[in-house]
């Protein structure tokens, strides 16, 4: 069992998880991040992979990934900040990116690394359910990866079914078919979307992202999901901020909630 799939076993609700870009905003900043986000008490983290071509990325996150590249940032190099760092944190990682760099890493070499420094799973927004079935699952169990998939508005009760069966830490709930850092605030389609969900006591928790910025995002989400992630909004505050602890605080102040130190 990873670091993931223990979180979800002694924490049910009100989880908060933050995405930032490898590299971003100085390429050793990801470690710095990691750091500060456990202090903090943030429950989870994604670790995207820059990426030169992120479709389902807002403008920040893909401005963040060029931002990345050009400073130098390579999957190997995350490899080896997260292997540095992986006896001094406790708090579970997701690689997440898309599928064209994993394969040209080559996708055993990319799970062997991937556990081996620490990540509980990965999120590939455009790997297709059925070639993971067919063709990786039984490697991402070999490495204990746990497999992340969105699902969206327009996603079938079929295919959320499908999903939920592949599936053994929790579902990525994107909130609208816009892409990350659109979204001002929930209307009565999307929270009828989280409750429909909610009724069909899937297995697995509900995670939902895009979006989420304010207290009135984050509070609707913790209302009908199990959690929430931050994307654009913590990068904005990484973009401004003297050190990652202090746009950590700025956005739980945006967010309204208390920060929670480590223990």
């Amino acid at each position: 069992m990873n670091a993931l799939q223990q979180l979800f076993l002694t924490k049910k609700q009100n989880l908060l998880s933050l995405f930032f870009t490898a590299g971003y905003p100085q390429v050793d900043s990801t470690t710095q991040i990691i750091e500060a986000a456990e202090t903090a008490g943030i429950d989870f983290l994604e670790v995207g992979m820059p990426y030169s071509d992120p479709l389902a990325d807002g403008p920040v996150i893909q401005q963040s990934s060029t931002r990345a590249i050009a400073n130098g940032m390579t999957l190997e190099l995350l490899f080896r900040q997260l292997e540095r760092i992986k006896n001094r944190v406790k708090i579970p990682l997701l690689l997440m990116g898309y599928l064209n760099p994993v394969l040209q890493y080559g996708m055993v070499r990319f799970v062997q690394h991937a556990h081996a420094c620490g990540a509980s799973g990965v999120i590939l927004p455009d790997l297709p359910l059925d070639e993971y079935d067919q063709e990786y699952r039984k490697l991402f169990e070999e490495y204990d990866l746990s497999p992340v998939f969105l699902i969206t508005p327009q996603t079938s009760e079929e295919r959320i079914r499908w999903i939920d069966q592949l599936s053994n830490a929790f579902i990525y709930v994107v909130s609208s078919a816009a892409t990350t850092g659109k979204q001002q605030d929930f209307g009565q389609s999307q929270q009828s979307y989280f409750q429909r969900l909610q009724a069909m006591k899937l297995k697995n928790p509900l995670i939902g992202g895009f979006g989420i910025h304010n207290r009135q995002t984050l509070q609707q989400a913790w209302q009908n999901l199990n959690g929430a992630i931050c994307g654009s909004a913590f990068l904005k505050k990484l973009d401004i901020a003297p050190a990652p602890g202090k746009a950590i605080e700025m956005l739980m102040n945006d967010l309204e909630i208390q920060k929670k130190q480590k223990v």
